[in-house]
Order: C-alpha cells, then structure tokens, then sequence
C-alpha cells in the first residue's frame, strides 16, 4: 500500500461512514450522497467526532413537527390554574392627520 493510500484510507474507513474534515470537505458532494443512500456520516477533526451528516428527511423525522404539546401540558400541570393569562387591551392614543 502507498503511502498516499495508507493516509486515505486511515482517512475515511471503507462504508464506515467516517470521514476526516478536509477529505469530507474534498468530496462533499460524495458526502452528501452517502447521508442519503447508506445514512449518518461522521465527520472528526483531529481525530474527534465533531458532527454527523443525515439526510433532511431524517432530521426532520427526528425533529418532530411543532404542535406546541409541550406547552399546554406545562400550563395543564400548573399550580396556579386559575391564573389569568389573557392579555390585558389598552386603548392607543390616536394622532390627528392632516390631509
């Protein structure tokens, strides 16, 4: 094995999903591709996992879609249920315009 493909393959392991920064920045398009067809790709610089790569069907799933479920709950669970949270109205001056 070359030396060349030594640090290539240290680099990037075979359908491991693993690739060092400036080879996923080289091949970003390869990259990409890969998060979308094989799954999650881990990038690292200097030898640490710093980011994974998914498709954006993926992290939209993993996301979840905003209902606001969270807050209702939180304000269902409150001590204070007969808080008043309306908003209180106050009248705004009005200018007079000159037409």
């Amino acid at each position: 094995m070359t030396r060349k493909a030594a640090s290539s393959a240290k680099r990037r392991a075979p359908g491991g999903g693993q690739w060092a920064l400036q080879d996923a920045k080289a091949r970003f398009s390869e990259l990409v591709r890969l998060a979308h067809s094989e799954g999650p790709q881990h990038v690292t610089v200097h030898g640490r996992q710093e980011v994974v790569v998914i498709a954006a069907e993926e992290f939209y799933r993993l996301k979840g879609a905003p209902t606001g479920a969270a807050l209702i709950a939180a304000m269902q669970a409150s001590p204070h249920p007969d808080l008043d949270l309306a908003p209180s109205r106050v009248p705004m001056p009005v200018r007079d315009v000159v037409l």
